[in-house]
């Protein structure tokens, strides 16, 4: 875990008071401890890339994070969909597959 202080640390360029904003804006959202988990870090990466690396505005952020959030989550939904698969019988397994590929289960 990692306090606010330590994280700009580790972004050229990067002020206490900009991370503050993002953390008010709703962007990214350390522990009730304040201090910032490997995700969290991660995400204000991303956030600091996206306003730096790439140029994009401010107002765009939020939709960008939104759209990024619901593929993570479309990504989770789909992996644990594919574990309760591997755990039918082979049969609803090869109807499920073959459903989706748009043909008639044999």
């Amino acid at each position: 875990m990692m306090r606010l202080d330590v994280v700009v640390t580790q972004f050229p360029d990067l002020q206490i008071m900009e991370l503050t904003g993002w953390i008010e804006q709703g962007w990214v959202t350390p522990g009730p401890d304040g201090a910032f988990q490997t995700i969290d870090v991660a995400r204000v990466r991303l956030i600091y890339e996206l306003r730096r690396d790439l140029g994009i505005a401010e107002d765009a952020v939020p939709m960008i994070l939104s759209l990024l959030d619901q593929v993570y989550d479309l990504r989770a939904t789909l992996k644990a969909v594919s574990a309760a698969l591997e755990t039918q019988p082979p049969a609803v397994r090869d109807a499920v597959l073959a459903a989706m590929a748009g043909t008639a289960a044999p």
